[in-house]
């Protein structure tokens, strides 16, 4: 007797079709899975076990086969244990095999037949989706997730006794029709929480700030053009507050953006019970500084996304930079060049997405006072002691960060100023952004750009011109900061409202790439 289930699991971020096979044949009773199984994979069978049982299905006193096919990829999760139990029961005809043709099926058991969740359905429901699959059996508790995406028929079930059948009723048993899942109302909920716009600033208002306009001035620039950017300045002036409201003035993500930060989140194991809607708001993580160069780019024997890939449309920050370890930050160059982390193991290459804006902050020295001392305040380092600081920051590290932006104390005078609160900056980023996709239409976002095709996507006036020459020949910046300075006077120029990069904008794009000009003195 042979059964055969379609069932999935995560590789990276996405989901890969695993076809699960039963075959049942005279022998000892034994149950051998195949197919490169993980622990928690051969474990299903104990679980699938225990729950036939308690559910009033027969557990077949036979030689139980399982197969996980491709067999030369390694399966990992629980994901498998409903197909299992599906097949089984399939295989000894106590299910009809002809109602799971063509169905997706996923979920873990527990001992009682209760149907858990699984990490990983968007990604594995999407790809079940591209090959032709048009029905879904999941846990109920992940319909909600499975809904964002369109064109599927849903079937959401939380106890192994649903599956039996119950009287048919044209194509699908009556207890079936009841198990599907109102996929259209799911659908209806996302796009009118998508449309509602978001009014509310999660991490906070820039309102709030007082002074420090042009550090302000410098986040709504890398708000519009993505630019990384590193603030700089003594304890206690507002770095962190300043870069935790950075994702407030953001541009909303768009349904294909959102869909890939929720898949991303769902194959992490990191969506929760969100409901009907996808993730709609720009991610921001802010890894402590004692993580690991795995837990910040990705890894594991099935490698898992890290830090960089959970922050893919949104933010990333790293305060306090230079107490990372090195390793740690010289992982982050591929994903700041390439927006894209490549993880090789022995059987297969892992690429994940990493198109994040990097926000760092750090002190002067390692008393947080060189440069900006008080009466009260004096800094203790020593000379070699600031240098050894600053240069855990390698320079080609910060030759990928756009802007350098000192946040000294702000003087009694312009403290007591609010300036732009983020619901105004975000107009401004809004409106640039529009100007920006409208010039750029049919071309590649300029971020992407290098070499000649950036030159001739940004147009500068002849004084202009001469002022970039001049600051390359006389500033000793590098290629890749002379390309870094280019895109960001074209984000300046986009805000306002240029459509030639002017002398200006040059000469304000050249004032935030200062930080790495000292070092070298140093």
């Amino acid at each position: 007797m042979y059964g055969s289930m379609f069932s999935a699991s995560v590789y990276g971020v996405e989901g890969r079709l695993i076809t699960v096979e039963v075959d049942i044949a005279n022998g000892l009773p034994q149950v051998n899975v195949v197919g490169l199984p993980d622990p928690a994979v051969r474990e299903s069978i104990e679980r699938v076990r225990a729950a036939v049982k308690n559910c009033g299905f027969k557990f077949p006193m036979e030689r139980i086969t399982v197969n996980l096919a491709p067999a030369d990829l390694r399966k990992e999760g629980t994901a498998f244990d409903l197909a299992i139990a599906a097949g089984i029961l399939s295989a000894s005809g106590q299910l009809p095999s002809e109602l799971y043709q063509g169905t997706l099926i996923l979920g873990e058991l527990s001992l009682s037949g209760e149907i858990r969740p699984v990490p990983g359905v968007l990604a594995m429901v999407e790809q079940a989706r591209t090959k032709g699959l048009g029905r879904v059996l999941l846990p109920l508790s992940n319909a909600a997730e499975a809904a964002c995406l369109e064109g599927l028929e849903l079937f959401a079930i939380s106890h192994l006794k649903e599956l039996s059948v119950s009287g048919a009723s044209g194509e699908l048993p009556h207890n079936w029709e009841a198990l599907r899942y109102d996929a259209d109302t799911a659908h209806q909920s996302r796009r009118q929480q998508a449309g509602a716009g978001d009014q509310v600033f999660a991490q906070g208002d820039y309102g709030d700030v007082l002074g420090q306009h042009h550090a302000k001035r410098a986040l709504l620039i890398a708000a519009v053009g993505q630019h990384n950017v590193l603030l700089s300045g003594p304890p206690g002036t507002g770095k962190t507050m300043l870069a935790r409201r950075l994702p407030g003035i953001m541009p909303p993500l768009e349904e294909s953006e959102a869909l890939q930060v929720t898949k991303i989140y769902s194959a992490a194991g990191k969506l929760g019970s969100r409901g009907p809607a996808l993730i709609m708001e720009r991610p921001f993580r802010t890894p402590h500084h004692t993580i690991s160069a795995a837990g910040l780019i990705g890894g594991g024997s099935i490698p898992r996304p890290g830090e960089v890939t959970l922050a893919h449309h949104g933010v990333l920050f790293l305060d306090e930079l230079p107490e990372f370890t090195r390793s740690a930050l010289e992982v982050l160059r591929q994903p700041l060049e390439d927006r894209e982390v490549t993880i090789a193991r022995s059987r297969a290459v892992f690429r994940f997405p990493a198109r994040f804006l990097l926000a760092a902050s750090m002190n002067p020295c390692a008393c947080g006072y060189y440069g900006h001392e008080t009466d009260d305040q004096r800094c203790l380092c020593s000379h070699l002691q600031i240098t050894r600081y600053r240069t855990k920051i390698s320079g080609p590290l910060l030759d990928r960060i756009d802007m350098h932006i000192e946040v000294p104390r702000p003087s009694s005078s312009e403290g007591l100023t609010r300036g732009m609160n983020s619901l105004q900056m975000r107009a401004i980023v809004l409106d640039a952004c529009a100007r920006r996709r409208q010039r750029m239409e049919g071309l590649l976002p300029i971020n992407d750009l290098a070499g000649e095709s950036l030159r001739q996507a940004v147009a500068l006036t002849g004084e202009a011109g001469q002022m970039l020459k001049l600051a390359f020949d006389t500033l000793g910046v590098s290629l890749r900061a002379h390309d870094r300075i280019l895109k960001l006077a074209r984000t300046i120029s986009d805000i306002e409202q240029s459509d030639l990069v002017q002398a200006e904008h040059i000469a304000e794009a050249i004032g935030y790439r200062s930080l790495d000009r000292n070092l070298q003195i140093l």
